[in-house]
Parts: structure tokens; sequence; C-alpha cells
């Protein structure tokens, strides 16, 4: 059966988000959900789980060069816990890497003309699209 994924890259203000598919194992930018005071923004959520119907999550967690766990490991813990409450089966891959890459990709695309102006929230997406593509390629 086909595999829709959503992979999430998170932030302590934006959640990078995308969604990918194994038959094609490539994923595209739905955007960033926010993160702030008052948590996460768990009603976006919902909506585009609704919207692309994945069959499976997927979350970046950070991790040193070394592999030791990054500094927001505890709170990515806390955000995979939150995501149980939507039934859908959850798993996790070393996102290390994947923000620079991202920042990268889009800063080559600037160049060659075909984008303009690269906002945070645009870094945080393409964030998650590393993040599916990974998963979906060690599939």
């Amino acid at each position: 059966m086909p595999e829709t994924i959503l992979a999430f890259d998170y932030g302590l203000r934006r959640i990078g988000v995308a969604v990918g598919q194994d038959v094609t194992a490539s994923a595209s930018p739905v955007g960033v959900v926010d993160n702030g005071e008052q948590g996460v923004d768990h009603d976006r959520i919902r909506a585009i789980i609704s919207e692309w119907h994945p069959t499976r999550l997927v979350v970046g967690m950070p991790t040193h060069a070394d592999g030791s766990p990054g500094a927001i490991t505890a709170a990515v813990e806390v955000f995979i816990d939150e995501l149980a409450q939507y039934g859908l089966p959850i798993s996790t891959i070393d996102e290390r890497y994947s923000s620079l890459e991202a920042e990268q990709a889009l800063k080559n695309a600037r160049k060659q003309g075909s984008r303009g102006r690269i906002s945070k929230q645009d870094i945080d997406a393409a964030a998650a699209v590393f993040i599916a593509e990974r998963y979906l390629a060690g599939r």
C-alpha cells in the first residue's frame, strides 16, 4: 500500500512541515506550524493531517555531529508524545544538517533566478523536505 508521510522539522518558534510519498520517493514543502509561548499549533497540524491524509508522521531528531542528542532533543520528544493524539504511526530520523542543506539549496535556487527572497519559514519547510526524503530513501 502506498505510504504518504508528513515530516516535521521541529523548532522552538516554528515547525517546518513537508509531505512525501513513497511511490515517488519525493517530498514537497507544506509550510510551517507556529510553536510559541502557547505551545504547538495543533489546530494547524490537524488541518494539515485532514488535507493530506498521511499514513505516517516522521519527525527529525536533532543530534550533534558526533551523534549525541541535540540541545532541543527533550522538546522534540515532548512534541512526538503530543503527535500520538493523531493515532498515526510515528517514526524519527536523524535530521543532522537538514536546515543547513535546506538553506544552501534555497540560496542556490535564488542564484539561478528560480526563486526570490528566502524567509526563515522557507528554510524550515525545506528542511522538513530533506527529513521526508531521508526517511523515504531509507525505506
